[in-house]
Parts: structure tokens; C-alpha cells; sequence
């Protein structure tokens, strides 16, 4: 039988200690970060200033006694195991595990070498104990759970000093429709390092995990449609077939006009779906479907301005269910059923709309108001910045989550690769075969192209 591979100290070179040096200096207060990369710095800064996780902590907390998630997700954790299982063999002979945690960081399985899983355990790298970021600081999977990327969290990257002689890899498994995470997968080392082509690996297999999420999601739009088909008969109100997430997989002809968006034109992949012009109708929409998850018998109505009325309109939600799990809300316009949502009068609002972006600099953080930025443009995950202090990498990863967070700011997707804020269009120039571009008021004056499908709503919010 073979031995389990013996580690031993491994020693630290020149970046090492500088990087040691520099999280001293942030752990103790000061804002220093050279040579810190920038998504560990934004990490870093969430650990000290938003979660307070004592860099001390010397050990993983238990996780809550009961999580609640939907019975699809299971399916995905097994899909995870399956693969971490299959690694497990490979990872362990490199002096490595594979952990699997669920989408609040608390671990559920763990596999590889068994000296490191020892070491694991001294710090609670094992199940039942949570690894979120706001819990144990940063570290590969409670960081991958706020990325969209693979992460990698080497050494004195980590927030906890405790946990500095480790290296993670850690890539998130999300939703197809909220985005919000469901899993992550984790590669651990310690005192040792991981391979170069962990990243890849992980990515892949995220990536072929949400497949599985995919496929359910358009079984979903199915039932969906199908209720959105089965209330149309017995109403003559205005209808919308409406995700978790608030956006629209059909719309009849009047609440399309309402929304902003086509009518009687279904939208089933969860990738291209409609989003309506309004963000009191999206938060709304997402604030029912929480409160049916809780609930399957609620049942709510609000008022919301739409785009053909001075006056608010009344619309209600009555969620829709596929074997026991939510797939969304039919949406009746002019109808006022069901528990009153929460008004901002009353409660607040329902969410709270930036005042500021962070962008990164180098090895600074840079706060920007929204004036100042002309558009965002996707590379990747990373989104890029057009200021006027130049070209800034938002700390915000994903256009998708940036559009959520712009959302009712003046910003407005106008191509799936850019966001930009209405108020800094000088022109708009029409090519001859009817394509749009927005010309920008930063020093290059950028020719933003605006998608096809994305031209009607352009129109619209500059009335052209």
C-alpha cells in the first residue's frame, strides 16, 4: 500500500515576504497594498472593513445547523462529487485535497491526501464548517463564491495568518439565472503549490456542472409558458411569464409595451432573456420570488410606474412551481392581489442604488462617482472602465452583476459587452444598414455599437 506523502516546510522567496510585509501593514490599518494583486486586495478590504474577520482566527466556525437550498441542487453537488472523486487520486499524490462546499461556504465532502487532510482538520478544512469569506476571511472557496473566475489564494494572500501556509484554487458553480452560488469546487496544498493547470481544470469543470442548471432552467421556461398560457385564457388582464431573477420569458402585447420589451416573444434559454426598462418592476419581481420560496401559498401585489402611465399601476404576482422548486411569476397588470410588497415610504427601498463604483489602480482602490464613468466594457469576466481619470478595471466582476448594481442610475446594457451611462452620449451615428453607435464623451469620443436587440430600448431612453 502506498504511503501517504510526507510535507515538509517549504521556504519563502523575496515576493513571499513582501506580500507577508504588506498584509502587516493592511491587517494593522494602513492601506498599502503594493505588490497585493487586486482581487485579493478587494478581498482583503471586505475582510477588514465590511466583515471584520479577525486575522487571528485560528480555525474555521460550524456552520449554521440547517441550509436551505432547492432540491436541483443536490443534483449539482452531485455532479461535483462525481468529479472531485475522479481527481481525488491525481490531487492526492500531489500532496493536495479536493473539498466541496455549498453555496454559504460550509464544506460538504472531502477527498485526497490524507496528511494534508490532517492538517485540514487542525483548522476545520473539513465538513460541517463554513469557509465563507465573512466567515474565515479570504481563501479560495469563500472568495470564488463572490467571483465568476477560478480563484487562486496563495500564502499571505489569505486573510488569516493561520491559514498563510496554504495554497487554494477554488472556482464557484452559479445559478443560471439568479447568478447567485450554488457550489464550489477547491483544490488545496499545503506548503506546496498547485499545478498551472488547476484553473483550467476547475473552470471546466464549472462549466460543465452548469450545464446540468441550464438544462433544468429551460424545463423551467416550459412550465413557465405554460402557466403563463393557462392564466391567459381565464384573464383578460395584461400577463408576464417572469423568472426568479425578474426577467421576462414572455410578455403578451400590452404588458410588453408596459415593460419596455417585445410581446408574444418567448425567451426560454435563461441566457437571453427579456429584461424589462423598469427596476421597481425587476426588484419587485425578485422580492416575490423569495417570498414564495418561503411561502408556496403567497401570493402579493404592488404599484409600479411603467412606461405608458403618470400614474402607478397595480400588478400582482402568483408564483409558479415545477416538482416543489420556484421557476418564477405570472405577473397580471391592473390586478391588485394578494399580501401589499413592502413600499419605500414604508420599508425603504428595496434596494438601495450606488452612489459610488470601486475601481482598481495598480495596488489602489479607486472610488468613482457615477458621473465619471463613460461606459463599461466586458473583457472576460473583467470589466474595464471608461473614466475620466482613464481606463479603470471595476472591482465588480461580470457586466451582468454591474448592470444589476447600475440599475435605475442612468446606466443602461446597450450590447452584451457594454454598459453606458446615458448621461455621457454626445451622438449617435446610424450606419446604412440600420446599425447604431452610441459616440462617448471621453477623450477618444469611443464608438459604442448598440446590438440589435437591445436597439428598441436605446431608442426609447434617448426618445429617438
Amino acid at each position: 500500500m502506498a504511503q501517504p506523502r510526507r510535507l515538509e516546510p517549504s521556504s519563502g522567496s523575496r515576493g513571499e515576504a513582501a506580500l507577508h510585509q504588506a498584509w502587516e501593514r493592511f491587517a494593522r490599518g494602513e492601506d498599502d497594498l503594493r505588490g497585493v494583486r487586486p482581487e485579493i486586495a478587494i478581498s482583503w478590504h471586505r475582510c477588514r472593513d465590511q466583515y471584520r474577520v479577525d486575522p487571528g482566527l485560528t480555525e474555521a466556525p460550524a456552520a449554521v445547523a440547517e441550509v436551505d437550498h432547492a432540491l436541483q441542487h443536490d443534483v449539482v453537488f452531485a455532479e461535483l462529487g462525481f468529479r472531485a472523486a475522479s481527481l481525488a487520486h491525481e490531487v492526492g499524490s500531489l500532496g493536495g485535497i479536493v473539498t466541496i462546499a455549498d453555496g454559504t461556504g460550509r464544506v460538504l465532502a472531502q477527498w485526497g491526501d490524507q496528511v494534508t487532510g490532517a492538517a485540514a482538520a487542525e483548522a476545520n478544512l473539513a465538513p460541517w464548517f463554513c469557509w465563507a469569506e465573512g466567515a474565515t476571511g479570504t481563501n479560495g472557496m469563500g472568495t470564488a463564491l463572490l467571483a465568476y473566475t477560478p480563484v487562486l489564494v496563495r500564502g499571505a494572500e489569505h486573510w488569516c495568518a493561520a491559514f498563510q501556509d496554504w495554497t487554494c484554487a477554488g472556482v464557484a458553480v452559479r445559478d443560471v439565472v439568479t447568478r447567485e452560488p450554488v457550489a464550489v469546487l477547491n483544490i488545496s496544498c499545503w506548503r506546496g503549490d498547485l499545478p498551472a493547470s488547476v484553473a483550467t481544470w476547475l473552470g471546466n469543470a464549472a462549466t460543465k456542472t452548469q450545464r446540468i442548471l441550464r438544462r433544468r432552467a429551460k424545463d423551467d421556461s416550459a412550465e413557465l409558458i405554460a402557466a403563463f398560457t393557462q392564466a391567459k385564457a381565464a384573464s383578460p388582464a395584461p400577463l408576464a411569464a417572469v423568472d426568479a431573477a425578474g426577467r421576462v420569458v414572455l410578455a403578451d402585447d400590452t404588458a410588453g409595451v408596459l415593460l419596455g420589451i417585445p410581446g408574444a416573444t418567448p425567451a426560454p434559454d435563461p441566457a437571453v432573456r427579456w429584461k424589462p426598462e423598469l427596476p421597481e418592476f425587476i426588484r419587485a419581481a425578485r422580492y416575490a420570488a423569495e417570498q414564495a420560496k418561503r411561502n408556496r401559498a403567497w401570493t402579493g401585489s404592488t404599484q409600479i410606474l411603467t412606461r405608458l402611465a403618470s400614474e402607478p399601476t397595480s400588478i400582482s404576482f402568483r408564483p409558479v412551481f415545477l416538482t416543489g422548486h420556484l421557476v418564477g411569476t405570472v405577473v397580471s397588470f391592473g390586478v391588485s392581489d394578494g399580501d401589499p410588497l413592502p413600499r419605500a415610504a414604508d420599508d425603504g427601498p428595496l434596494r438601495a442604488q450606488p452612489h459610488r463604483m470601486v475601481a482598481t489602480r495598480e495596488n489602489r482602490m479607486v472610488l468613482l462617482r457615477l458621473p465619471e464613468v463613460s461606459f463599461a466594457q466586458s473583457d472576460g469576466n473583467d470589466v474595464w472602465l471608461s473614466t475620466d481619470q482613464g481606463l479603470l478595471r471595476s472591482a465588480l466582476p461580470g457586466l451582468d452583476r454591474l448592470e444589476t448594481e447600475l440599475s435605475g442610475s442612468g446606466f443602461l446594457r446597450v450590447h452584451r459587452q457594454y454598459v453606458v451611462n446615458l448621461s455621457r452620449i454626445r451622438e449617435v451615428e446610424r450606419r446604412y444598414k440600420g446599425e447604431l453607435f452610441l459616440v462617448m464623451d471621453d477623450r477618444e469620443q469611443t464608438m459604442v455599437p448598440v446590438s440589435r436587440r437591445n436597439a428598441p430600448t436605446v431608442r426609447r431612453a434617448l426618445e429617438i
